[in-house]
């Protein structure tokens, strides 16, 4: 019986990963299993995810647990690709390691652990790693919360290269330490550390780990940025604490920037950008909304509209926010007019309220992960929030989770589990 389930889930993790995110249509094999999360944010870095068809509903007695394996702390996020699942953790048994964990997809077994030293002696909220693993042609890239940056091999977990870029390349550690997840663009893994001079982002070789490009002088925020293609051409949108920029992904040089400097510099949630819009929401300043046509101009702001951690979603010309004060809140993209807020059911009320939100195929459905580790079923659209189902998964986590095959892959400071989105615990 283990056999069977074992073969079933690595054909159902591994096969999706063969084909392209924007294959279409769909395969038989599609509406049954969904794709691999190689990244942060999912295949393609905004949260959608094709996924296979859930019920409206979770079984009253809660989904079936699969495996549940130990892990050490951190907020770091999790990846699925290859059959294999991927995190970081914060060891502290004799002396403080960060270390890249790799399990199996179908049991858990450990493949492999690469360790390597990092005092967090003075680092705010310094449980352990904040940024998800970047997968991708057989190689593993991930930034430490004190500036590692490494590139392993996805089978082995041997190191093909390791670069301290606070030693060696005069990144600066925010309070928080560094969050963004490594991009990848061709050649270049792209990294937000806020060296100094000009290396808000640094862009280092993906085969050598050698420094391509810098660009920028702002100081380090949390934000992963996010690649476009505008006027037929690649950009790297970003928000660092002081702007919201454009650079251009090749050679780093800037192609327009807009004022946006943020208390304590909590540059967190990436942009989004849909209907030539760029939009980002902060913790105290609110939000903004930028055109970009030739250049960029700001289309519209509103301080009352303030996400933090949670990563918006946009469908249909309306973004779904969670808003530290009204919760999960829906306005119109091109006019920032609020249609309603949820009143913090979703998740709830706090100094720092937490989700993961992401889209299921191309209706209103979303699957959430919140803060207390609940796994909620929900219609998001303009008419209001509709809740179909919760279950719980896991323990309080701002970890962001994996969703791949039939499954969530989903961790907080302690556990690393993998959940049957499709059957009964009862089983």
């Amino acid at each position: 019986m283990r056999d069977g389930l074992r073969i079933f889930i690595v054909c159902a993790i591994g096969c999706m990963g063969v084909a392209r995110a924007a294959d279409a249509p769909r395969s038989s094999l599609a509406a049954t299993v969904g794709e691999e999360w190689p990244r942060w944010r999912g295949p393609r870095g905004d949260g959608t995810w094709n996924a296979p068809k859930l019920p409206e509903r979770w079984p009253s007695e809660g989904l079936r647990e699969i495996w549940r394996r130990s892990v050490g702390g951190g907020d770091a996020g999790v990846v699925v690709a290859g059959g294999r699942v991927y995190t970081m953790d914060l060891q502290r048994s004799q002396e403080e390691m960060e270390r890249v964990l790799c399990f199996d997809a179908a049991s858990g077994k450990e493949l492999w652990a690469h360790a390597y030293g990092a005092v967090y002696r003075g680092l705010q909220h310094g449980n352990g790693p904040r940024a998800a693993p970047t997968v991708s042609d057989g190689r593993v890239y991930t930034l430490g919360a004190l500036g590692h940056a490494l590139c392993l091999d996805a089978v082995t977990g041997k190191a093909i290269w390791s670069i301290d870029m606070v030693r060696d390349h005069g990144a600066r550690l925010p309070t928080w330490g560094f969050a963004a997840s490594p991009l990848l663009f061709e050649n270049l893994v792209i990294l937000h550390v806020g060296a100094v001079p000009d290396g808000c982002y640094i862009a280092l070789d993906r085969g050598t780990g050698k420094e391509v490009w810098r660009g920028a002088p702002d100081p380090c925020g949390y934000c992963t940025p996010i690649l476009i293609q505008h006027n037929g051409r690649p950009q790297l949108v970003c928000w660092t604490p002081e702007y919201i920029r454009g650079l251009d992904p090749r050679d780093g040089r800037s192609l327009w920037a807009i004022p946006y400097k943020v208390t304590y510099a909590v540059s967190i949630a990436s942009p989004i950008f849909q209907e030539g819009i760029v939009f980002v929401s902060g913790y105290w300043e609110g939000s903004k909304a930028i055109r970009l046509e030739q250049g960029a101009t700001l289309l519209w702001e509103q301080g009352q509209l303030r996400g933090e951690m949670s990563q918006p979603l946009y469908r249909d010309g309306y973004v779904y926010l969670l808003d530290r004060s009204s919760g999960l809140t829906c306005f119109k993209l091109r006019t920032g007019e609020k249609l309603w807020d949820d009143g913090h059911r979703m998740t709830p009320r706090g100094r720092d309220p937490q989700a993961s939100l992401v889209w299921l195929n191309d209706a209103d459905r979303a699957i959430i992960l919140n803060a207390e580790g609940d796994l909620i079923l929900a219609r998001l659209n303009p008419t209001g929030y509709d809740e179909r189902s919760r279950t719980k998964v896991i323990g309080k986590t701002w970890a962001h989770p994996a969703f791949a095959g039939r499954y969530i892959f989903a961790r907080d400071g302690r556990e690393l589990a993998c959940v049957s989105l499709l059957e009964s615990a009862a089983k």
